[in-house]
Parts: C-alpha cells; sequence; structure tokens
C-alpha cells in the first residue's frame, strides 16, 4: 500500500480534493439510502453503502491506473474509442433499462458483474478528447469551415443526436462545453458564431415541437423535458406531482439552516425521490446546514482552480486543451447540480460528481480526473514539450495522419 502512495504522481490538491470529497460521500449516501431501503422496499442501506465503496475503490483503481498513462497517448486511443462510443450509442437506444423507478434507454448492463453502464458518460470523455486532438493538429493552421466539418462537427453531431433522445440534458452540457473548448482552442470566431446561430435555430424548432406537438417525439421524454421547462419557469401553473420534487428539496434547504440538523437525521430523504443522487444536495443541506453546502461548493471551486492550473502549466497544446475539456465538465456538472436544488435551473438528472451514489458516472468521473492527473505530471510534461509523432507508434501516426 505505501509502495502505491509513494506512486502517486500529479497535482497533490487535485488528489486530495477527490479523496476528501469520495469520503464525505459516505455520509450523505448512507443517510439517503433510507429512502431506497424503506420506501422503495431495495436492499439495506449496509448494502447500498458497501456498493458505493466498492464503486469508489474501483473508481481511485481507474484514476491510477489512468494517471500512469502518459499524456500524448490519448490522442491515439481516441481514435480508437471514438467508433466504439458511438456504437455503443446506438446499442444503448435499442435497450430499455429501469434503475431508481426511473425507465429509459441510456444504460446497458455490463455482462456477467450485472453493472448498469451509462454510455453517454463515456462519449462526453471520448469526445472532449477527440476535439482536443483535433484542435492541436489546427492550432495556428488557417483552415475552412468545410474541412472542420468531417473530422471535428461529424463526430460531435453524431455523440450529441445519439444521446439527445433519451438524454436531453447531457445532450446540451455537451454541445455547450465543446462550443467552449473549441473557443479555447482557438478555432476561428466566425465559424464559431455561425455553429452558434445554427444551433439556437435548431433548439428554438426542436423546443417549439417539444411545447406544441410533444406527441410527434417517440416515447414519452418531450413530455418531461415539456413538463420541467414549464416548471422552473411558470412553477404557478405546474401541477403538483411536477412541483413535488423542487417544493421538498426547498423545504429541505429551509430545514437546514445554517448549522444543519446533524448526519443522518434528514426528515425530507424519505420523501424526496432520488435523494441519493439528483437531489443529495438538498440532503446535505438539511443534515450540514448552508456551512456545509458552501464548504462542498468550496472544494468544487478548489478542484476547478487546480484544473486552471494544470492547464495553464502543461508544456503542450494537446496537454491544455486535454485538461480543460475533460476536466471543466466535472466541475460543471456539481454546479447544475446544485443550481438545480436551489432552483437557479431546471432539472436535468445530472447527479453530483463524486457524492452521488451512482454506478458508471463515478467511474466516467475518476477516469477524467487521471487524465487531468496524468497532464500535471510534470516529468511527463517536461518529456512531452520537444514531442511530435512518434513513428514508431502506429496510434500516433494515425493521430498524426488524421
Amino acid at each position: 500500500m505505501l509502495a502505491v502512495f509513494k506512486n502517486l504522481k500529479g497535482d497533490k490538491a487535485i488528489w486530495g480534493v477527490v479523496a476528501l470529497l469520495a469520503l464525505f460521500s459516505f455520509l450523505p449516501v448512507y443517510s439517503a439510502s433510507t429512502n431506497l431501503v424503506y420506501v422503495n422496499d431495495d436492499g439495506t442501506t449496509i448494502g447500498h453503502l458497501v456498493k458505493h465503496a466498492i464503486l469508489l475503490f474501483l473508481g481511485f483503481g481507474i484514476i491510477y491506473a489512468v494517471h500512469r498513462i502518459p499524456t500524448h497517448y490519448f490522442k491515439g486511443l481516441s481514435i480508437i474509442a471514438l467508433p466504439i462510443v458511438l456504437i455503443l450509442l446506438a446499442y444503448t437506444l435499442t435497450v430499455e433499462t429501469k434503475i431508481g423507478g426511473v425507465t429509459a434507454n441510456r444504460w446497458i448492463k455490463i455482462p456477467f458483474v450485472g453493472v448498469n453502464f451509462q454510455t453517454s458518460t463515456l462519449a462526453s470523455v471520448v469526445l472532449m478528447i477527440w476535439i482536443a486532438r483535433y484542435l492541436t493538429k489546427v492550432k495556428d493552421v488557417a483552415i475552412t469551415f468545410k474541412e472542420s466539418i468531417l473530422p471535428l462537427w461529424l463526430p460531435t453531431a453524431l455523440v450529441v443526436l445519439l444521446i439527445l433522445p433519451e438524454n436531453f440534458s447531457t445532450a446540451a452540457i455537451i454541445c455547450f462545453l465543446v462550443l467552449v473548448l473549441c473557443f479555447l482552442g482557438g478555432y476561428p470566431l466566425k465559424y464559431l458564431f455561425s455553429i452558434v446561430g445554427a444551433g439556437l435555430v435548431l433548439a428554438s424548432m426542436f423546443l417549439f415541437v417539444v411545447f406544441k406537438t410533444p406527441e410527434v417525439i417517440p416515447g414519452q421524454r418531450a413530455t418531461t423535458w415539456k413538463s420541467r421547462i414549464e416548471t422552473f419557469w411558470s412553477p404557478e401553473k405546474a401541477g403538483k406531482d411536477d412541483l413535488h420534487q423542487l417544493t421538498l428539496a426547498k423545504i429541505a434547504i429551509a430545514e437546514g439552516g445554517v448549522v444543519g440538523k446533524g448526519a443522518g437525521k434528514s426528515v425530507i430523504k424519505n420523501m424526496l425521490s432520488q435523494s441519493t443522487s439528483d437531489f443529495i444536495f438538498a440532503i446535505i443541506i438539511e443534515e450540514y446546514g448552508l456551512l456545509g453546502g458552501g464548504a462542498l461548493l468550496f472544494f468544487y471551486l478548489l478542484l476547478l482552480f487546480r484544473i486552471v492550473v494544470v492547464a495553464n502549466s502543461a508544456k503542450t497544446v494537446f496537454s491544455k486543451l486535454l485538461v480543460i475539456g475533460v476536466g471543466l465538465p466535472i466541475v460543471f456538472q456539481a454546479f447544475i447540480n446544485m443550481a438545480v436544488v436551489v432552483q437557479l435551473f431546471p432539472v436535468t438528472g445530472q447527479p453530483l460528481p463524486l457524492i452521488s451514489m451512482g454506478g458508471t458516472s463515478i467511474w466516467m468521473t475518476c477516469m477524467a480526473i487521471g487524465i487531468v492527473l496524468s497532464a500535471s505530471n510534470r516529468k511527463e510534461n517536461l518529456e512531452e514539450e520537444s514531442y511530435d509523432i512518434d513513428e514508431t507508434n502506429p496510434l500516433e501516426v494515425l493521430s498524426g495522419q488524421l
């Protein structure tokens, strides 16, 4: 075990923040899991806690394994991973799975282990690596919009369109973060503005269909999207069922006050659905108050700060863009989760990274953190500074050609 700790590389502050968030997660997960046990008659509190511990333990194993991979290897790996991800996303749309009372085509079951895998979480990480690789290649090179359609916008469109039917919020978040990464990567602004304009037109048309004729969209997701948006913009017109979760979340926050009721003393957790995942932040404030919620926000801001520091200190363009591309979504997702709970954002179904009880979403977050830690390895950065393309590495030769 000591040998493992000695081999930890990369930014120590990120290691510390991630470890603290993971350790703290056991308290709200154990407390909120009573909802699953006594309301949904699903297992035991100890069972859910052990499952969460195993997922985190495997997640830290992923962090350790990934952070030992030299950063430039991710260029070639993204070439292999993107087609696989597209196939998995297409297959996921054909598989109906029920988790936590929610039935949707978002997950596939991993054979033999029985764990549900949400393919969109892997797709978002792989897509960001792919885009970072492309932006690195065209850095300081004059390109036309037509030249970027096939290598940049087509993969992005395929990923988004395959996620959109069952997970609108994740698709929208991916679109936004892709635009941010392209902006930071120096993609021509005139083309970027055109993409944004076209995106706004398509989004307006899509929302018009959702609100006026949701029945033309297959499945029940359109009705859910419409309900969530209406609840956010006009809560006085929403039905009781639509406001139920948000009202309970507000009650939990009000009950928590400044210092909270104490660990495990939440009352709302047994009435608030998704209290272990999407709305776990409300339970945290009820039990630990605004001080606890503020402390959690501080650690996510600290993680964001360290991600920016790592990106700024990276010696290659690819490392800089890679860190921003896979690191920013972690903190962005945390902010969205918190904003939903305090009703600054419509309900999205996004979990709180490293805190919410989940499955493979924890592993994908850990993989992204491992990539950031890989880029923060100073020795690796020095080796990459003069790195171009290793002709002995087939993946890198292919990456350079593409």
